[in-house]
């Protein structure tokens, strides 16, 4: 009996990937105006910021509903295998509550894990997932394990704009206008599942040292783990120059850093141009 994990799209692992992990991935869904569109299915990250640009009116996303976890479960289930479902932060979507209704109705055959984060928070929970299966850990197992690591997640992402937090009523014209002329660069992270503002600092430079003080105020990075990068946008550019700026943190511990793009769960409301690192605590 094998162990087979199910996310969903926040988690920002795209349809190729997920095919590469042996994992089922779910796509939320994205409305620009009148027209839906299955997160990665039908709109890929470089399309949705090409929108997202160009759009005076931010779109939506829409929580997986407890029916698509359903027609998930049921041919793994029917194969022998369990089911482990790492989602997105409960306090952030309706999708986790989704997988746990549906869930209900198999008892010892799915475990929902509530990530309490998202975008790469949730991609290195669930890699941390597929290192203890293939150690031969049961699905109740990884479950016990997956809940026990949520706390030690740790996500932080520079925003380069204050634009779309203005946009979704998260921040006044005032208080946007005012970051732009002093060239703000706030640090949004997740605390007990909700996102919340870790720090701010005055133009990029000083946003890549914070991000640099935050990481040493967690504790470090544990390494032994998984952890990653992410940039938003069409672009890697800052994101490469945080690297650079910060060498000294990653080069004793990779050679090649796992980098990612955010997709539009989380791209939404910071807008293009921030970038985000993941990691556990020791």
């Amino acid at each position: 009996m094998a162990v087979h994990f199910i996310v969903d799209s926040a988690s920002d692992i795209t349809p190729d990937e997920a095919k590469a992990l042996g994992v089922t991935m779910l796509p939320l869904k994205v409305v620009f105006g009148d027209t839906e569109y299955a997160d990665k299915i039908d709109m890929t990250h470089t399309q949705f910021y090409e929108k997202l640009i160009e759009s005076d009116v931010l779109p939506t996303t829409c929580q997986i509903p407890p029916s698509d976890y359903e027609d998930a479960y049921a041919p793994i289930l029917a194969a022998g295998d369990d089911i482990v479902v790492v989602a997105l932060s409960s306090k952030l979507s309706g999708t986790c509550q989704s997988a746990m209704i549906a869930a209900m109705e198999h008892p010892g055959r799915v475990y929902v894990v509530d990530s309490l984060s998202v975008c790469i928070g949730e991609r290195i929970l669930l890699e941390y997932g597929l290192t203890l299966a293939k150690q031969g850990l049961s699905a109740e197992e990884i479950f016990h394990s997956l809940m026990a690591q949520t706390g030690k997640i740790r996500i932080l992402a520079l925003l380069d704009t204050l634009e779309y937090l203005k946009k979704g009523g998260r921040i006044s014209a005032a208080t946007a206008l005012a970051g732009s002329l002093l060239s703000i660069k706030p640090v949004i992270t997740t605390e007990n599942g909700e996102v919340a503002m870790a720090g701010k600092a005055r133009g990029s430079k000083q946003g890549n040292n914070l991000l640099r003080q935050l990481i040493e105020k967690a504790g470090g990075i544990d390494y032994s783990k998984p952890y990653a990068l992410a940039y938003s946008g069409l672009s890697d550019t800052l994101l490469q120059k945080y690297i650079a700026d910060s060498a000294d943190i990653w080069k004793n511990h990779a050679d090649q850093l796992p980098i990612y793009s955010v997709g539009c769960v989380i791209g939404t409301h910071i807008g293009p141009g921030a970038i985000a690192v993941a990691f556990f605590e020791p």
